[in-house]
């Protein structure tokens, strides 16, 4: 095993333009044992369709660089976006994980839709990971961090020198997530986010999502911790948590609801399995009214 290749894991990133979401294949160099985080499927809400184009993209990848997938992870059960999980689950045998406090967000949102087939236990997830589990990896190794805040489940995930952040971060001028959905907490967010920026400066960070911030002109997804500490819009080194707070508060009071939040969810908390078939063969998704 040589230094680079326990320290620095080989990153492919997917971004998925429709939700503004990246998806990543990550793995060992050397032995090519890989994971992937955050899968997106294509989903067409006003026709309701379901695609796999991009999560094949993935699928691709995987034979292209010959990756064994060990894993399939999710930072968080997301509001914007529909998990390709079970597809790349299907095709690789791979099983899926999410960060063990699932369970909550399970309990918040079955009551909400009304699920009555739903137990929120976790079972739809082949794996629960505690903050502090280590995975192995090949030669390297995943690391859980719980960073709740934008909901009580989020964790992200680290990898060598980089960590897949999820929606607790953005790229520094564009800011932080959002912490008004059911169980999120802005306090928590910003000990989770100081949690991730107390890591060397040089770690590479991951995020899940980029809008592009206003005067940019291209979509990025990669930085590192001294870049956030020294330049991210919201919590740069010097903002205090009292100010970050009321920051992220009074901002969420301005903010829409995700466009995919109600189909998302209910499909995500069950680890992307969609609803099983009625009596006439089509799957129907439920749609809360005057819920949120």
């Amino acid at each position: 095993m040589t230094a680079q290749s326990s320290l620095r894991p080989t990153v492919r990133a997917f971004f998925h333009e429709p939700t503004f979401t990246v998806s990543y294949l990550v793995f060992d160099p050397e032995t090519r044992r890989g994971a992937v985080i955050d899968p997106t499927l294509d989903f067409d809400q006003k026709s309701g369709r379901t695609g796999t184009a991009s999560a094949q993209a993935i699928l691709d990848a995987i034979r292209e660089e010959g990756v064994t997938l060990d894993l399939i992870l999710e930072t968080h059960a997301h509001a914007d976006h529909l998990t390709a999980a079970p597809f790349l689950k299907a095709q690789t045998g791979a099983p899926i994980g999410i960060g063990a406090n699932i369970t909550t967000v399970q309990g918040v949102f079955k009551e909400i839709f009304n699920l009555d087939d739903l137990t929120p236990d976790g079972r739809a997830f082949d794996r629960l990971l505690k903050d502090g589990a280590r995975v192995p990896l090949g030669n390297l190794e995943i690391e859980v961090m719980a960073t709740p805040g934008h909901t009580p489940a989020c964790v992200s995930y680290r990898i060598g020198d980089s960590v897949f952040i999820g929606d607790t971060m953005f790229m520094p001028d564009y800011g932080t997530a959002r912490a008004d959905f059911p169980g999120g907490d802005a306090r928590a967010l910003y000990r989770s986010i100081r949690k991730i920026l107390a890591l060397p400066g040089e770690t590479r960070l991951f995020m899940c999502h980029d809008y592009k911030a206003p005067g940019r002109d291209d979509f990025v997804w990669e930085t590192t911790v001294a870049e956030q500490r020294a330049e991210n819009v919201h919590v740069h080194d010097g903002i205090s948590e009292d100010d970050f707070v009321a920051m992220r508060e009074a901002r969420d009071k301005t903010l829409e609801m995700p466009v995919l939040i109600l189909p998302s969810i209910q499909v995500n908390i069950r680890a992307g399995e969609l609803p099983a078939p009625e009596a006439n063969g089509v799957r129907y998704l439920k749609l809360p009214v005057d819920a949120l």
